[in-house]
């Protein structure tokens, strides 16, 4: 049986302006400048600089009265509420803001290996498959692809013609190329490269052996079977070990992190301690001299002086008032995303002001995400924006506001301590322990309970992950 029945359900949702605001507040600073140049780029009545007070026009009058240097845009819409609103914005000078950064420059990483190609005596279909080698190479100087991969694109992107065996040819070639290890297709060659690169001496010649008709062993630091399998001593192979200690996994990212182009981190706060107290600094940067076109209110001028309005100029108007809301918004957002951003990371700042002003890792309080909302009076989400992705220049260096928030137990003393201090213990216990002899995550827990933190196997072992120490066979060293 069918019925009809009137319910109310009350529900929030939020408008595209807000959504809009969200994103705004995670961008971290790069990322905002670039989404400023394609918002100026898109509405011509926005503008970025200073405002001259002579052009100015004020937008908030309450008396609706004109001057010579206001519009009261409603003269063209009657049919349209238009609000009230200053359309130049309260920001910081222009003398705050950091005017240069600097940036490492340099060629490519692409490049300078493209340069080094010219050492080989290449003919010019050979230079082309070279060239495409090197470039399908990563960041971390490994060309991952499969040959045959390789052989089918270069006829159906560069219309060559070629086979397995020339263009395996032309990546030994490539693995001639400087920095060592460069062009290897896994980690087994890329170590096997450098080390026939090397002078050749006992040491060597055995690590040689080890990586190439051993390396499951090595890897699983079997090294007693080593040790049987190559006939020498424990010497021989601590000797050994240290020479492959030496290699370099990743033989591309010393070359492309040294020359990357801006790569810095630009901070979006910085605090620091005078006279014993913090202050806080928001980036200036984060807030931009933006303005409305002087050329739009030149527009708007015109139209004042029009006496006889067309259905062209109220469209104009329509479309002017368009872009003057939109650059409104814009404007306010950003002073709204700066206000988030200084209340949240003032309450941080005041929430482990002890830290802040010791540097002593063990002073951070326990602290989630809902201490900061409950504060400030602010969705979870807000906050966690605002955590992600922010990073604050310290006396104590760059960090990411992230790593200040983590839970916390109570120890043993009945004090309410943060699990980065329990992580931070763990970490040194890992540290003092003999590494012929590595201690187990049973042996870890023992460890780290005689030190006041009651926490469980599990949560030991998770830990240890989280500061990227391998279990105790893989942290064994001869």
């Amino acid at each position: 049986m069918l019925n009809q029945r009137l319910r109310l359900k009350l529900s929030q949702k939020l408008s595209p302006q807000q959504i809009q605001l969200m994103k705004l507040i995670q961008l971290p600073l790069q990322e905002l400048e670039q989404h400023l140049a394609r918002e100026i780029e898109e509405n011509p009545a926005l503008e970025l600089g200073k405002e001259s007070d002579e052009d100015s026009i004020d937008y908030d009058n309450d008396d609706n009265q004109n001057d010579d240097n206001e519009i009261n845009v409603e003269d063209y819409l009657s049919d349209d509420d238009v609000p009230d609103y200053k359309l130049k914005s309260n920001n910081y000078s222009s003398d705050d803001v950091e005017k240069s950064i600097p940036f490492t420059s340099g060629i490519s990483f692409n490049q300078f290996l493209k340069n080094q190609l010219h050492s080989f005596s290449f003919n010019e279909t050979e230079t082309q498959i070279a060239e495409f080698l090197v470039g399908s190479i990563d960041h971390a100087g490994y060309l991952r692809r499969e040959i045959l991969d390789i052989v089918d694109d270069l006829a159906f992107t560069m219309n060559i013609n070629t086979n397995l065996i020339i263009v395996k040819k032309i990546v030994k070639k490539i693995h001639l190329l400087d920095p060592p290890g460069i062009g290897a297709r896994n980690l087994q060659e890329c170590l096997t490269i450098q080390l026939k690169r090397k002078p050749r001496s006992k040491s060597i010649t055995n690590a040689i052996n080890i990586i190439e008709n051993n390396f499951d062993l090595f890897i699983k630091k079997h090294y007693n079977k080593i040790i049987s399998k190559l006939n020498i001593n424990e010497d021989e192979l601590k000797n050994t070990i240290k020479e492959i200690e030496k290699l370099n996994p990743k033989p591309g990212s010393a070359f492309s992190e040294s020359t990357k182009i801006n790569s810095s981190i630009i901070p979006d706060f910085t605090i620091e301690i005078i006279d014993n107290h913090l202050s806080l600094n928001l980036n200036s940067r984060n807030a931009p001299d933006l303005y409305i076109s002087n050329e739009y209110k030149n527009i708007l001028s015109g139209y004042q002086e029009t006496k006889k309005v067309s259905k062209s100029q109220k469209d104009a108007v329509i479309f002017i008032k368009q872009k003057l809301d939109a650059a409104k918004w814009f404007i306010d957002a950003i002073n709204q995303r700066n206000q988030t951003l200084l209340i949240t990371m003032k309450t941080i700042m005041d929430f482990q002001k002890k830290y802040f002003l010791s540097g002593d890792e063990s002073h951070l309080k326990p602290m989630i995400l809902k201490d900061i909302a409950e504060k400030i009076k602010m969705d979870i989400s807000t906050i966690s924006r605002v955590a992600n992705s922010k990073y604050v220049d310290t006396p104590y260096g760059i960090k990411l506001i992230k790593s200040f928030f983590s839970e916390g137990i109570t120890n043993d003393e009945g004090k309410e301590v943060s699990t980065i201090e329990i992580k931070k213990e763990l970490k040194n216990i890992i540290e003092k322990e003999n590494k012929s002899k590595p201690l187990t995550d049973d042996e870890l827990t023992n460890k780290i309970n005689e030190k006041g933190y009651p926490i469980a196997r599990r949560t030991v072992a998770k830990y240890r992950e989280m500061i990227g120490a391998p279990v105790a066979r893989l942290r064994k060293k001869l």
